[in-house]
């Protein structure tokens, strides 16, 4: 497993922060993602994310998302203990469970500064 510094916490609190206070569904989602990015290699950072998100889903109405999200809260945190999980994703339903996606070039720079 993964060492999870204080430079991630903090990044992680950030975007998690950034989320709270965001005005509109899809400004929250952005941040929720990129927070999602960051915790994945973290048990209860990677689950505290997924409840968020799930969080957002049902104040949404969203059932599918929602639905998505309890699956999700159940494999996170042995996922990232396991370090079975898919580099990169967003956390959302539409990106499927177990797909890798590209981390965006800014939050990459800043993980890998506050991961050293």
């Amino acid at each position: 497993m993964t060492e999870l510094t204080e430079s991630i916490r903090v990044l992680y609190e950030r975007e998690m922060t950034a989320a709270a206070g965001a005005g509109e569904a899809q400004a929250r989602w952005a941040h929720l993602e990129r927070a999602h990015i960051v915790s994945q290699p973290y048990p209860w950072l990677h689950t505290r994310n997924h409840v968020a998100m799930f969080r957002l889903a049902l104040r949404q109405h969203d059932r599918r998302e929602a639905l998505g999200q309890v699956v999700r809260i159940i494999v996170a945190a042995p996922g990232s203990a396991l370090g079975r999980y898919p580099e990169g994703n967003t956390g959302r339903v539409s990106a499927g469970l177990m797909t890798p996606m590209p981390v965006p070039g800014d939050l990459a720079e800043e993980i890998a500064a506050a991961a050293a």
